[in-house]
């Protein structure tokens, strides 16, 4: 828990395209929901690729054309005391989950899930790694993670 508020923490390999996105989003719809002072939000790579670096431009673009503004994060990667930090770490796909398991051992264990566990629309379980693809890939990731985001802050609402 963060300062008193329900912390969430995003997960993807980098931290440069898929968490990040999630994470603005997240912050974005919160504070248009009047939740901004209930949650945090934070996002974290399960590997030091690019640590230090602002998200993929390509990521960037794509968000601030649906207002959302990653120009702040910069890459990171997931440190054994978020584990006891956050009340929810959210994996990209289930190689991040398998590795966020095995990091966080059996006490934080039930703090896990897929990002796309609290999608509505979208049947797939997985955000696709839109790095090595075209600008569709970072719309559909978009699309995927608004999906996503607005299912995540309505199971909190009810909670």
């Amino acid at each position: 828990m963060l300062d008193d508020k329900f912390g969430v923490l995003f997960v993807c390999t980098g931290n440069i395209c898929r968490s990040p996105t999630a994470e603005a989003i997240f912050r974005k719809l919160a504070a248009d929901a009047g939740m901004a002072g209930a949650v945090a939000a934070d996002s974290a790579g399960t590997h030091g690729y690019h640590v230090g670096e602002p998200p993929d431009p390509r990521a960037q673009a794509a968000a601030a054309k649906r207002g959302y503004d990653l120009s702040a994060l910069r890459a990171r990667t997931v440190e054994e005391a978020d584990f006891q930090r956050f009340d929810l770490i959210l994996a990209m796909d289930r190689e991040h989950d398998a590795i966020l398991s095995r990091i966080a051992g059996p006490s934080a264990g039930h703090k896990l899930k897929l990002m796309m566990s609290y999608a509505q629309r979208f049947k797939e379980r997985e955000v696709p790694d839109p790095y090595y693809g075209g600008p569709q890939g970072f719309e559909r990731v978009l699309d995927m993670l608004e999906d996503a985001a607005k299912g995540l802050l309505e199971s909190l609402r009810k909670d």
